[in-house]
């Protein structure tokens, strides 16, 4: 009885031999570079966390970095990130066509949308078509910083986009804003007709 119960404990204690286990709470090598990246952004900027085959794009206020990791994993860290930003809120879009993929022309692509469902850490994603999504954040790089993760992910339409919004002022609340104005300017209109 002893014997197996240090037998099993043997088997336990040297289970993890040979694999190199990064602790946990220790950033990857390329974290760093990543959250210096990403809480540089504010408001109106996008993060594209990309598969291998995106193109870099040359234009003016879009940065690109090559990470040696897949997409699910490189999401889970961004999102950790921006969850610790009280200055930016993020918005997650993904292509309408990844969930139409079938397994059997890409494989790996249900085992990828079940981690990138988890890395997602339960926020809502909307979906448009992938040209689309493309289209609209390249379209704003004319204006705000696009910053383009390049994963090692070989998937079709497995890109993800995050728009920033801010953390503390929401778009109800800009609208609610702007309305009041309206309301207070044609009451100031209104008053100095009647004066």
């Amino acid at each position: 009885m002893r014997i197996s119960s240090l037998f099993f404990l043997l088997i336990f204690l040297l289970g993890g031999c040979g694999v190199s286990r990064v602790p946990r709470g220790t950033p990857p090598p390329w974290g760093e570079v990543v959250s210096r990246e990403v809480n540089a952004l504010g408001i109106q900027n996008w993060i594209i966390v990309a598969e291998s085959s995106f193109p870099v794009v040359s234009r003016r206020g879009v940065r690109t970095l090559v990470v040696d990791a897949e997409i699910p994993q490189v999401v889970d860290y961004v999102v950790n990130e921006l969850e610790k930003s009280e200055t930016v809120k993020p918005s997650f879009s993904m292509a309408r066509e990844l969930p139409f993929v079938k397994n059997d022309r890409a494989p790996g692509i249900d085992e990828f949308r079940d981690l990138l469902r988890a890395s997602l850490h339960g926020h809502e994603v909307r979906e448009m078509e992938h040209r689309s999504l493309s289209l609209l954040a390249h379209s704003d790089s004319a204006s705000y910083a696009v910053l383009v993760l390049k994963t090692k992910s070989a998937l079709p339409y497995s890109n993800v986009f995050i728009e920033l919004d801010s953390g503390y002022w929401d778009r109800e609340s800009e609208d609610h804003l702007r309305r009041d104005m309206t309301s207070a300017q044609l009451r100031s209109k209104s008053n100095e007709k009647n004066n």
